[in-house]
């Protein structure tokens, strides 16, 4: 409802209530008195409050790094198992391909999680020809344990994201609650200093001070036509 920042809203309102508060006498004639500038400060205070997008999004950078050393992770584990496969099974057979791990580097996030377990699964099935090349439950569990941090460390991500999401709305319900409350401060303000003082008048317009000599200036001249 607004084209300005967070902070210059936030600078805004706290200006608008300082005015207010100097012009109280006039605003209780409007039924605007001191309980409702109270409670127009408690409104701003909480959206002050709120964690801004910066905040979100270092939170969210902080879980995708861990996230991507968890695949990492994991990728390691499935290479250092199929190093041993290869031994065993040449890796154009169907033995090898039904491990799945074909462009392991390239795979995302859900693809990497379901290798992993595939990895495993398919392991125990043929863990008795698999042996003589050292894989044992041993090397399988370290596949699965690195899957379950890679599960952990990616649902954290994700979770992180919807946090973000989240966080946007209620900044931007918050800041247009504040915002519509600014604006009905500053009209009675404008129409309290109107004929009195041009200066008071101006401290209590949104954005350019001189938003009506530049709407005067403007219908002016789509009057005058091209020229």
């Amino acid at each position: 409802m607004h084209n300005i920042s967070d902070a210059e809203l936030y600078v805004n309102c706290m200006q608008a209530l300082r005015n207010a508060h100097r012009d109280i006498e006039w605003f209780n004639q409007y039924g605007y008195g001191v309980e409702r500038l109270k409670a127009f400060k408690s409104m701003c205070d909480q959206f002050h409050g709120l964690p801004d997008d910066d905040e979100m999004v270092g939170d969210q950078m902080i879980c995708t790094e861990k996230k991507n050393l968890a695949a990492d992770k994991l990728r390691t584990a499935i290479r250092s198992l199929m190093t041993r496969v290869a031994m065993k099974y040449h890796d154009k057979t169907g033995r090898y391909r039904k491990f799945g791990t074909a462009k392991l580097g390239d795979m995302s996030d859900p693809q990497l999680l379901f290798c992993g377990r595939r990895v495993a699964r398919v392991t125990r099935a043929q863990i008795d020809f698999l042996a003589e090349v050292g894989i044992n439950e041993t090397i399988i569990q370290r596949v699965l344990n690195a899957c379950t941090e890679f599960e952990t460390a990616l649902n954290i991500q994700q979770d992180k994201l919807h946090d973000r999401d989240i966080a946007v709305e209620r900044r931007v319900d918050q800041g247009n609650k504040i915002y519509q409350e600014m604006v009905v401060l500053c009209d009675i303000g404008k129409d309290v200093w109107a004929e009195r003082d041009r200066v008071k008048y101006d401290q209590y317009c949104l954005y350019d001070s001189n938003a009506d000599q530049k709407r005067a200036r403007k219908a002016k001249l789509v009057a005058q036509g091209p020229t």
